[in-house]
């Protein structure tokens, strides 16, 4: 793994953010609009949650995947690579980058329990198909920088690293895996956005901490508020839109 961020391939694949959420010809000839996109990544991103849990695996390893499989989409259409094979297939990979290896027996047994459907339960030779192709859409590239790296950093040199602080801001911070951020913003503007948000709701004034950073307080800004707008829009993700969403891919243009 790489240790320095700037030369790393994940600061080199680095997307703006009108690159990300558009959705492939091939899925918009289904009809699948960027609401529909967006549905379908995060409802993907709990799927290897739920499978992570079952198998206890460590967060990072659920956050690597998840930061795959967003990779993934930003190339290749839903069409081609089944959203429900790929999420598995990148949580499998990145057990691997992360060494923290699981069988393919074992994932599979709980992609079995966790997806009842017949026509999507997979066998270990789909997975080791699909792990094939999901590294040739990630042009091998498997470097992740997590926000989480420079988290402990940040909140002892703050001064506010007391133990609510700290669970807030790391509860805040996995759940920016529910978005695209990592595949726009390097990570430790990702972090310096939950600080700034957990600040905020528990009422620590660290702005000059902030100043004496030097960093571009609107970037992290601007990402706190996408952050507090997924929140705000986080009720309007229905299980019954994601079956929408699922039902055109399924259907031929």
């Amino acid at each position: 793994m790489a240790s320095n961020f700037w030369t790393s391939t994940h600061y080199k694949e680095l997307k703006d953010p009108e690159e990300v959420n558009v959705v492939h010809p091939l899925d918009a000839q289904r009809g699948i609009s960027v609401e529909d996109f967006r549905l379908i990544k995060l409802h993907m991103s709990n799927y290897i949650s739920k499978l992570a849990q079952h198998i206890k695996i460590r967060q990072r390893v659920v956050a690597t995947a998840v930061t795959y499989m967003r990779r993934v989409y930003t190339r290749k259409s839903l069409t081609e690579y089944e959203p429900r094979l790929v999420a598995p297939t990148c949580l499998y990979l990145a057990c691997k980058a992360e060494e923290s290896v699981v069988h393919a027996k074992l994932l599979v047994f709980y992609m079995k329990k966790l997806y009842a459907d017949e026509k999507f339960r997979y066998e270990i030779k789909d997975i080791l198909e699909m792990e094939m192709k999901v590294l040739e859409a990630l042009n091998f590239y498997l470097v992740v920088f997590h926000p989480y790296r420079s988290l402990p950093e940040f909140l002892q040199d703050s001064g506010i690293n007391d133990t609510s602080m700290t669970h807030l801001t790391w509860g805040l911070v996995n759940d920016t895996y529910r978005m695209d951020l990592i595949l726009i913003h390097p990570p430790f503007l990702i972090t310096l956005a939950c600080i700034y948000i957990a600040s905020v709701h528990k009422e620590k004034d660290i702005r000059t901490w902030f100043e004496e950073l030097s960093v571009d307080m609107n970037i992290v800004k601007n990402i706190a508020m996408e952050i507090l707008d997924f929140y705000e829009n986080h009720r309007l993700f229905t299980e019954e839109r994601v079956h929408a969403a699922f039902n055109k891919l399924a259907t031929n243009p």
